[in-house]
């Protein structure tokens, strides 16, 4: 897809989004000293529901990398180990039925991204043993495999992003810094209570997300093929429905 000007309205959003979310710290990160998951976990994968899945990516790269040189930060390990899993992230979630075009594609993405993870996890000597922790991605892998109508849902859709961004992160943890396989195995029930608490923001902001653009793109008449917004998820049809 080509990038044109209209695509800025949504990367300007979110870009501050990721300015202003990468500022407020959510939990502290094992192994590594002052750092954090931030609020960005809450809502990176959206990107590319709304501007399909390499647009997506492409958008949390520049957003990223913007916020790093606004706020002066340098490009370490640490930093780019951290943004690669929210870019697979965004590939996920904006995948939805097709991926190129191709809805195999998607489904293909959804299994080989997290079974390479747990494969890499695994081969490590602290990974084969804590080879459990690993098992989280099956999550992301059973999602993308269920028929559409099941795959496409918000909320799986949702858990399915974070523990894929949860996967590659890992993976990048184990083979970067050094942790014990009790360490791993002990950070388990965090796991499902913070990849919860991630899945429940990205919902909560689609939902936001999707309000805001809708508006947008019906003010400015901004093709559907350049920004898409899922109008069955507006909260005011939403509560139409119900009525």
């Amino acid at each position: 897809m080509k990038i044109t000007k209209k695509h800025v309205i949504f990367l300007v959003l979110f870009a501050a989004l990721v300015f202003i979310g990468r500022r407020v710290n959510f939990s502290p990160l094992v192994g590594a000293d002052n750092q954090f998951f931030t609020l960005f976990q809450f809502f990176g994968p959206i990107a590319g529901a709304f501007l399909g899945p390499i647009v997506g990516a492409i958008s949390v790269l520049i957003a990223h990398g913007t916020d790093y040189i606004i706020a002066g930060k340098a490009f370490t390990l640490v930093n780019i180990v951290r943004l690669t899993p929210m870019i697979f992230a965004a590939i996920y979630f904006g995948s939805r039925k097709k991926l190129f075009g191709k809805p195999m594609l998607a489904k293909i993405f959804g299994v080989v991204i997290p079974l390479i993870a747990m494969i890499a996890f695994i081969m490590h000597p602290v990974g084969r043993e804590a080879w459990l922790y690993a098992m989280f991605w099956w999550v992301p892998i059973i999602v993308a495999i269920l028929p559409t109508r099941y795959s496409d849902n918000l909320i799986l859709k949702s858990f399915g992003a974070t523990f894929v961004a949860h996967s590659i992160g890992s993976v990048a943890w184990l083979y970067t810094f050094p942790m014990s396989p009790a360490e791993w195995l002990a950070l388990m029930p965090v796991v499902v209570f913070e990849r919860s608490l991630f899945a429940m923001g990205i919902i909560g902001s689609y939902f936001g997300m999707n309000a805001v653009l809708h508006k947008v793109t019906s003010k400015f008449k901004i093709p559907s093929d350049i920004l898409h917004v899922d109008k069955s998820y507006l909260i005011s049809r939403l509560f139409k429905a119900k009525a």
